[in-house]
């Protein structure tokens, strides 16, 4: 069983994530340690190194590993990045963040969802990464500055007080706009009041609770 899975991982990484030009050898090296079938949950474990967005409860998913690799590359985590994540999910992503990164604040609207990707990190032996129950579209830290904020779900457009945890000359990655099609976006914080953005990719993927679009009402 543990060729079978290491293969699953290779086809992964070779078949799919490298074909989206995901060509960075410190992110590679992360998909290929980070366990990933340890992070999915048990009912999709069979499907752990597919091209798909694996659904999770609340209503959440799991992204697809191509996905992942882009943002991933796109930050270019160093040693030294404080990084803050809203959306945990089952905390893979946030595991190869902390490896790539010196440490790592997640936020979980769900405390079941957080409390079992806490364990799951546990498990996988990461030490530098805190998963938070907490509504991090609403209330994200305070008084804190990050050097990358990374957003593990769709927002209708980034809310001030999440870009305020930013600090200048940090980066900021988001899947913003109105479904179907996102913007997976990575955006650089210049200076107090001025930013830079760049377009990564097209995606779909479930808004974060409370960064929806607004309703539109019709006659």
């Amino acid at each position: 069983m543990p060729n079978v899975i290491e293969q699953s991982r290779r086809n992964m990484i070779e078949s799919q994530v490298r074909t989206w030009e995901v060509l960075d050898a410190r992110v590679l090296e992360a998909l290929a340690v980070v366990p990933r079938e340890d992070f999915v949950p048990a009912r999709h474990r069979a499907l752990a190194f597919a091209d798909l967005a694996l659904p999770l409860d609340h209503g959440e998913v799991m992204l697809k590993p191509v996905i992942e690799g882009r943002l991933l590359q796109a930050l270019d985590l160093r040693p030294e990045d404080r990084v803050l994540e809203i959306g945990t999910g089952t905390g893979f992503l946030t595991a190869c963040i902390a490896r790539l990164a010196g440490s790592v604040v997640s936020i979980e609207l769900h405390p079941d969802l957080a409390d079992a990707a806490r364990a799951r990190l546990a498990a996988a032996g990461v030490r530098n990464a805190r998963v938070e129950a907490g509504d991090g579209i609403a209330a994200p830290p305070s008084g804190d500055s990050f050097d990358v904020v990374v957003l593990g779900g769709g927002v209708w457009s980034i809310p001030d007080r999440v870009r305020a945890c930013v600090r200048p000359g940090g980066r900021l990655f988001a899947f913003v706009g109105e479904s179907p099609v996102l913007q997976a976006t990575l955006a650089t914080r210049a200076d107090a009041t001025h930013w830079t953005s760049q377009s990564i990719l097209e995606t779909d993927l479930p808004y974060l609770h409370g960064a929806e679009p607004p309703r539109r009402f019709t006659l």
